[in-house]
């Protein structure tokens, strides 16, 4: 495999594993608003937050990958190309686990919507306390791609 290669799977990486994450974060605190909503349809706006939230690190994968694809050229040299794959590595992975937790952490906080609707925002603190690592693993993706 060749530099483009390589940075190209980096690249899919970045945006493959934070959109399978998320994809199970959302799978996760969806199912279970689903199972309040069947109780009280009227708490669809407190669950709405809790259920989007674990699908922000897909989003951060596809701009990590974008990103990482602006480095690629045909002559991309195989140490640059594996520069560009480590590089993605933060949001790959922070991404996928970070997105499954929060995922969980999420469908915790239906479950307090479901017995007290006003303290839903605290719900979505925990949830924020995740996002926090999801966010600092794209920091690194992005300084990182600036190095190559």
């Amino acid at each position: 495999m060749d530099g483009v290669g390589i940075a190209i799977a980096g690249s899919a990486m970045a945006a493959f594993l934070a959109g399978v994450g998320s994809a199970i974060g959302i799978g996760i605190v969806g199912q279970q608003a689903a199972g309040v909503l069947s109780e009280d349809p009227e708490k669809f706006g407190s669950l709405f937050l809790l259920v989007v939230l674990p699908g922000t690190q897909g989003f951060y994968g596809f701009l990590a990958s974008m990103l990482a694809m602006g480095k690629i050229t045909p002559s991309i040299s195989m140490v640059d190309g594996w520069r560009v794959l480590f590089a993605c590595l933060p949001i790959a992975i922070a991404g996928l686990i970070s997105a499954i937790h929060q995922g969980k952490v999420c469908a915790a906080g239906a479950n307090l919507v479901a017995k007290r609707a006003d303290q839903a925002m605290k719900g979505v603190m925990y949830a924020v306390m995740v996002e926090t690592y999801a966010v600092l693993g794209l920091i690194i993706t992005i300084f990182l791609l600036a190095k190559v």
